[in-house]
């Protein structure tokens, strides 16, 4: 009989399904794995040791697609998020078949398909979008689960499944036939089915430059993070330059690549990718679910008997760590004898022309630092220098263009210059890209209350006051306006009070 799978058993379990599927699962997940993990066992009849042996070293691809369709989540429906096919219709299919027209040929991808509504919508879209018969438009759908995949091929699906479907588009492309509804086959013809694992660099699938578009959404995100930066750049690479990549609206590039332009259009946000590939470099952060990311690590002691310079001098070490990931090309690094700690110093006392002096007194190498750029762009703004403040976050982002405290710059001086609407769309950029980031959700509030729109202040402010009790000091020092946490918090508050909401 075979003993009970041990800790280390499921931990090896573990181990196996991050290599070899890209899944991570966190220590509170452990009896589930075991369970999974007993399942397994039970069909194949083996011993414990035999199975997890040959699935670290050599693991068939029929286990690995077993493993999937007990791991994985496959609940989908047609046009979900349909404001990323209206940005695909409206932007990146006219795009790209300006780029393609010699050829007259796109290719679009749908990663972690499941049983095939994603896919199908795509081709729709192109249906739709494209009139022109001599366009040769071809749509790749891959997962690695078949039973979803033989559910997608037969293109079958219950009303819930077309629940966010226009009403004219479930007219003009489906047939009734009694409970179901059947899919016409012109749009099933222009789909092609595969299985595929995203967790592996399979050569035929990331074919460089084979895509114009890739959809991957709510896949990534469940992934390990070297798995993740392994994926986003065979994604990278499989595009082609100018191609768009949609993640999930819980997911976000911000510090796990430097190949993506963010776009931010249709009330959505998306990808496109860079001309040039960036030299494959290690990432600090990964993909942030919205909602779900940790706190930061503190940049200052939380000790109030820490003298402030000290403090100070800790954060200029680690102030990197709050800004995206560096551009392609980064400077070398600062000289030890430069710090902006002084800097910072002089901003907490609202000394802004010393500390700009001070900024911009650094050496040569400093003038294009992400860090410096960023410092030099707040102290302008504090200082009411704000078309100065917006040039150095547009220099800032033509070397990391998903750098969210640029954008929360960049919202406080639009709406400085009586553009709100701009201004929020610049706060919406930075929320995207930091998830934790608690001022622009704070700004974005506040210019919601002002136009009057009080549910979308009150979800905005509500938001703010979760981030804002355990946001980073030295962010509040950089981005609070020299107010401190207690008092953000307590003007979060009176504004939500003012929306009708308590905090």
């Amino acid at each position: 009989m075979n003993p009970p799978a041990t800790r280390h058993d499921v931990e090896r379990f573990r181990s196996a399904i991050v290599e070899h599927i890209g899944l991570h699962f966190e220590d509170a997940k452990l009896p589930f794995l075991d369970e999974v993990l007993k399942r397994r066992i039970g069909r194949l009849s083996c011993e414990t040791a035999c199975y997890l042996s040959k699935l670290a070293d050599a693991p068939q691809q029929d286990e690995l697609a077993a493993l999937a369709q007990e791991l994985t989540i496959n609940e989908t429906y047609f046009f979900r998020h349909n404001d990323q096919f209206n940005a695909l219709a409206a932007v990146a299919l006219p795009d790209r078949m300006r780029a393609r027209e010699p050829l007259r040929t796109l290719r679009l991808l749908s990663a972690g398909c499941a049983s095939g509504e994603e896919a199908y919508s795509l081709a729709i879209v192109a249906q739709e979008t494209i009139a022109d018969p001599s366009w040769n438009v071809t749509i790749r759908a891959v997962d690695l689960n078949p039973t979803v995949l033989e559910k997608a091929a037969q293109a079958r699906y219950s009303a819930w499944a077309l629940r966010e479907t226009p009403a004219e588009i479930k007219h003009k492309w489906f047939q009734t036939d009694r409970r179901e509804l059947v899919l016409d086959d012109r749009v099933r013809g222009a789909v092609q089915f595969d299985q595929a694992n995203l967790a592996s660099d399979d050569a035929a699938l990331w074919q460089p430059a084979a895509y114009d578009v890739i959809f991957c959404r709510n896949v990534l995100m469940y992934f390990a993070p070297e798995q993740m930066r392994a994926a986003i750049a065979r994604i990278a690479a499989s595009l082609a330059p100018g191609g768009y990549l949609f993640l999930g609206h819980a997911e976000t590039l911000r510090g796990i690549s430097d190949d993506f332009h963010l776009c931010h259009t249709h009330d959505t946000f998306y990808y496109r990718r860079k001309e040039e590939l960036s030299p494959t470099q290690p990432r600090r952060d990964r993909i942030t679910p919205i909602g779900a990311a940790k706190t930061a690590p503190a940049i200052f002691p939380a000790t109030q008997s820490t003298a402030w310079v000290d403090a100070i001098q800790a954060a200029s070490e680690r102030v990197a760590t709050l800004i995206s990931a560096k551009g392609k090309n980064p400077p070398p690094p600062r000289s030890t004898a430069w710090r902006l700690a002084p800097a910072l110093d002089l901003l907490r006392h609202e000394r802004f022309g010393e500390a700009l002096n001070h900024v911009r007194s650094g050496p040569p190498e400093t003038k294009d630092d992400p860090d410096v750029l960023l410092v030099e762009a707040v102290l302008l703004a504090q200082d009411g220098q704000l078309t100065a403040a917006e040039e150095a976050c547009q220099r800032l982002l033509l070397i990391d263009g998903l750098n969210a405290g640029a954008h929360y710059v960049r919202a406080l001086c639009r709406e400085h210059a009586g553009e709100r609407a701009r201004a929020m769309e610049h706060d919406q950029l930075a929320a995207h890209l930091d998830p934790t980031f608690a001022m622009p959700r704070l700004h974005c509030g506040l210019l919601s209350r002002h136009a009057g729109d009080r549910e979308s202040a009150h979800r905005e402010l509500a938001q703010a006051l979760l981030l804002l009790k355990r946001e980073d000091v030295s962010r509040l020092l950089l981005f609070g306006g020299g107010f401190t946490r207690d008092a953000l918090i307590a003007l979060c508050e009176a504004a939500i009070a003012d929306c009708g909401g308590r905090p």
